[in-house]
């Protein structure tokens, strides 16, 4: 058999070369594609018993290819101190869930606290009781596809902007002059986009958590399911603000704190699993306004940081509204 010459034998192998990384590069987006569907959707009708890691070696391998499915969280614990149920609506007209509960004695403000992903504001009512101990009201919101919210999509904190800007409003019309916002994690992202876009005037935020962006959240998701950070980071982010119609490169709370002018606590673990050090300090450092300060729990990982330092969440917080800019 005649012997190819050397310079068609070289065409030969880039093209097929060329063949297999078309296919691959297909293969990563369709694999993505179905990962941010997957990752910014709730179901309510999985069978019990369901689990992403079951099933035999080609359901494992399906569910791998396209990504877990993660069930709704539900309101499954009511605050024990009175409150009453509001409604607020988003102009999709989802109906967003609240609890309002006033101060026992006359409030020296009112705190509005906002939950992160995958959970709702039954997870908050230990902070509630903190700020309701110290003399405010406080209003306690399910964000879009949580709790008792409607809808099952999240958009990881683009658009619950408006659930924030909601909940502000509806506390202003009550005539309150003094609003303080409370975020973790998702909802931490969440505030301070919406102080972004609404400019917001606030008395205080406390911020704990915050992913840096969009882009590192799922780097550290994809740690969390076996998957390289990258190409996984880039190509999800990219179906994700695709398919919610954003750009998901730009969704990052550096750009949005530097719009930050009101007084900010921001609380962050050393063993947090979704955001490292260098991060949250580059978050902090954005914070333009003088009246900050960054608290770093030793040993604490993505969780109640009230629950895991009660007498350092408590301190640090008197702390910082004593000696601001410190």
């Amino acid at each position: 058999m005649e012997k190819k010459p050397l310079r068609q034998q070289i065409r030969s192998v880039l093209r097929w070369t060329g063949w297999v990384l078309l296919v691959q590069f297909l293969l990563i987006n369709i694999s993505t594609a179905f990962y941010a569907d997957k990752l910014t959707r709730f179901y309510t009708n999985l069978p019990e018993g369901y689990s992403n890691s079951s099933g035999n070696i080609f359901t494992k391998s399906w569910k791998l290819f396209t990504g877990p499915r993660y069930p709704r969280s539900y309101i499954q614990e009511s605050p024990v101190f009175a409150y009453d149920t509001v409604r607020l609506q988003t102009k999709k007209g989802l109906t967003i869930d609240a609890w309002y509960a006033p101060a026992d004695s006359t409030a020296k403000g009112t705190v509005i606290l906002f939950h992160g992903i995958g959970v709702n504001k039954m997870t908050l009512i230990d902070e509630a009781n903190e700020f309701r101990y110290l003399g405010y009201n406080i209003l306690l919101v399910d964000f879009r596809g949580h709790g008792n919210s409607e809808g099952n999509r999240t958009t990881i904190g683009y658009r619950e902007a408006e659930e924030v800007k909601l909940a502000f409003d509806y506390i202003q019309q009550k005539g309150e002059q003094r609003i303080f916002i409370y975020g973790s994690s998702m909802g931490a992202v969440s505030v301070a986009r919406a102080v972004y876009l609404y400019e917001m005037k606030v008395s205080g935020l406390i911020l704990e958590m915050p992913f840096y962006s969009l882009q590192t959240y799922l780097k550290a998701r994809a740690a969390q399911i076996g998957f390289p950070a990258q190409p996984f980071a880039f190509f999800t982010s990219f179906w994700i603000g695709l398919e919610k119609g954003f750009n998901g490169y730009k969704h990052k709370t550096t750009r949005y704190a530097a719009a930050i002018k009101s007084p900010v606590l921001l609380n962050w673990g050393t063993q947090d699993q979704y955001i490292n050090e260098k991060e949250i300090r580059a978050i902090y450092e954005t914070i333009p306004c003088r009246e900050k300060r960054l608290i770093v729990y030793e040993g604490a990982g993505h969780e109640s940081l009230l629950r895991k330092d009660p007498e350092n969440w408590r301190t640090s917080r008197e702390s910082c509204r004593k000696n601001p800019g410190q």
